[in-house]
């Protein structure tokens, strides 16, 4: 399965406002949208990390460069991506008039950390700490997005390196808490027989598991630890219609 981690940078929006405090931004006021200024993304278990942008491609060439990854992907590994980056992704391809990319699974890391767990923050910075990983590279916060868009050029490297590891940090994150996502793909539809999450070969015999159709074998993941049972029932009940 060929799983594709990526995460990308916007623009804030520029308008006039009146005040600092609960303002309510007309369309009239707005003076430029947001707007993708990079992005960087991974394939799972690579070593090499891509980073494409607006300053060093061109507009066109960095939204072509992440449509051609997530084309080619079966499932894609982002944090918040599916209300954040998947939208701003689209708006890009049709400013740029691409179309949808071919369908992917979507694998959002922060759903699982906020169905899972009940943590102080929800953010990748501290999920990474509490999981015992180095964290998300500390910059100047919003002056950094200024210095970039005015392109001053050591704003331009440390967004990249701000950028990238953000995606390697969540590729850690995604193999700690693999086994507590739920609706993960199937690995063994793509790769085989194994573990369905991570496509490990080591499975172990842990009891039954029990519908109303039927009994299962259980297994447990050795690799990964996460939790799966056979497609074929042992043992069954005659479903009766009502």
């Amino acid at each position: 399965m060929k799983t594709l981690i990526y995460d990308i940078e916007t623009s804030p929006l520029e308008a006039d406002v009146w005040g600092m405090w609960q303002q309510n931004v007309g369309l009239n006021q707005l003076r430029k949208p947001t707007r993708m200024l990079c992005f960087a993304a991974k394939w799972k278990g690579s070593k090499k990390t891509e980073f494409h942008s607006e300053w060093g491609n061109g507009t066109a060439d960095m939204v072509g460069a992440a449509w051609e990854l997530l084309n080619a992907a079966d499932a894609v590994v982002h944090f918040n991506g599916t209300t954040f980056d998947d939208k701003h992704m689209n708006r890009e391809f049709q400013e740029q008039k691409l179309g949808p990319p071919s369908p992917f699974k979507k694998i959002d890391v922060l759903r699982t950390v906020k169905s899972q767990f009940r943590l102080p923050s929800n953010k990748l910075q501290y999920v990474s700490t509490w999981l015992g990983l180095e964290g998300k590279v500390q910059h100047s916060g919003h002056s950094l997005w200024t210095g970039v868009m005015n392109r001053d050029p050591k704003a331009l490297k440390m967004m990249r390196t701000y950028n990238i590891q953000d995606v390697v940090l969540l590729e850690k994150v995604y193999d700690e808490l693999l086994p507590w996502i739920v609706g993960h793909p199937n690995q063994n539809l793509y790769d085989g027989q194994g573990c369905p999450k991570c496509g490990g070969e080591h499975l172990t015999k842990e009891g039954f598991a029990y519908t109303n159709q039927g009994k299962f074998q259980r297994f447990s993941c050795t690799q990964c630890g996460a939790w799966s049972k056979s497609t074929q029932r042992i043992d069954g009940t005659q479903i009766v219609g009502i």
